[in-house]
């Protein structure tokens, strides 16, 4: 069994088109998204829209919270001015109906994968969405975020960042990100984007398994020009990231 697994679209659905176009070369049988799927980018209704026809389970992300309550839960960063007005943006952009949907997310997914083993899906850590797992999380706090959980193979996202890490017979892995991948170790100033989509395919054959990241680029000009016709508030600001 083939399991694709998507995380950190944050209203990019250009970039998330690419990542299906891709993924349905993969011949994957299910797919699960681990959150942030709509608040941040330029096309959140389009991406409601095409999580919908994927048909897949989706994870809460501390992002999909955020902008149904407003509500910063955070202890990392200050929600800024700019995430205040491009939430309201976002609000005014999204139907009843979408809006329904993003709160029927929820917190953790489990996956089956066949041959007994599982999945466990979430977006920070199985206790929270906020929580962060970095390839440089000390040992012992690792252990403590995911340790109750074994032995469940295990996906979160959250930090952006693919990468894998062993839990003694099981292991963890982030698919980073369809919609906002960079280099977390970058200078603090003259923040960057990357041109490309992110994510992971997960197969699980008998006793064997494999596991695979993928980077699909994507055209930065033209995702420039979809931010600055959106209406979304700092555009150019956005559209700097890629320039």
């Amino acid at each position: 069994m083939r399991t694709a697994i998507i995380s950190d679209i944050h209203g990019n659905c250009f970039a998330l088109d690419k990542a299906l176009a891709d993924l349905r070369e993969q011949r994957v049988s299910q797919t699960v998204c681990l959150g942030d799927a709509i608040q941040g980018g330029p096309q959140p209704v389009q991406v409601v829209a095409r999580l919908q026809e994927l048909g897949c389970p989706v994870v809460t992300g501390n992002a999909d919270a955020w902008l149904l309550s407003g509500i910063d839960t955070s202890t990392v960063e200050e929600v800024t001015e700019k995430q205040i007005q491009t939430r309201e943006w976002s609000l005014s952009q999204l139907s009843d109906v979408d809006r329904d949907y993003i709160r029927a997310f929820q917190p953790t997914v489990e996956v089956p994968l066949g041959g007994g083993k599982r999945l466990l899906c979430f977006h920070g850590s199985p206790y929270s969405f906020d929580d962060i797992i970095l390839s440089e999380t000390p040992e012992k706090d690792f252990h403590r975020f995911l340790d109750a959980f074994r032995p469940a193979i295990m996906a979160g996202g959250h930090t952006h960042m693919q990468q894998v890490r062993r839990l003694d017979n099981t292991f963890f892995f982030n698919p980073g990100s369809i919609g906002l991948a960079y280099n977390r170790h970058q200078p603090g100033e003259g923040f960057k984007a990357d041109a490309w989509a992110e994510y992971a395919i997960l197969s699980c054959e008998a006793e064997t398994l494999s596991l695979e990241f993928r980077r699909i680029p994507f055209d930065p000009n033209e995702y420039i020009q979809i931010m600055l016709s959106s209406g979304i508030p700092y555009a150019e600001d956005l559209a700097g990231r890629y320039k």
